[in-house]
């Protein structure tokens, strides 16, 4: 499955979650309840995907995947920008992904976090 589609596949399960395009063709922006957790677009050709991340395991995750990067256009801290690759680790994008997503939803307020919990022990 290419990035895009697993991307695509797996955020679209998630509650809540919407795509626009704000910036125009070319970039779905993925969000729960209008709070960005993943851009998808293609930089240099290549596929490509923004994820939010805790600044040290973004740090981690670079060292080690060469298709990790730090995010592009984005807080290079909290974000990072993962490749189209032939060696793509399927498993730790979705993970990334839903971690992304779940650290979007703990800064949403109190009730909303509520809400989210419910949404996701339903599906």
């Amino acid at each position: 499955m290419t990035l895009h589609k697993l991307a695509s596949f797996t955020a679209l399960k998630l509650p809540e979650v919407t795509v626009t395009q704000p910036f125009g063709a070319g970039c779905d922006v993925f969000k729960v309840l209008d709070k960005v957790f993943m851009l998808s677009f293609h930089l240099e050709c290549k596929a490509a995907i923004n994820l939010k991340v805790e600044p040290d395991h973004g740090v981690m995750l670079r060292d080690i995947y060469p298709y990790i990067r730090a995010g592009w256009h984005m807080n290079k801290q909290h974000w990072i920008s993962v490749y189209e690759d032939e060696n793509l680790d399927e498993s730790l994008v979705q993970d990334l992904i839903r971690n992304s997503y779940d650290l979007v939803v703990s800064k949403l307020k109190k009730v909303e976090r509520q809400r989210m919990a419910l949404l996701r022990k339903m599906h």
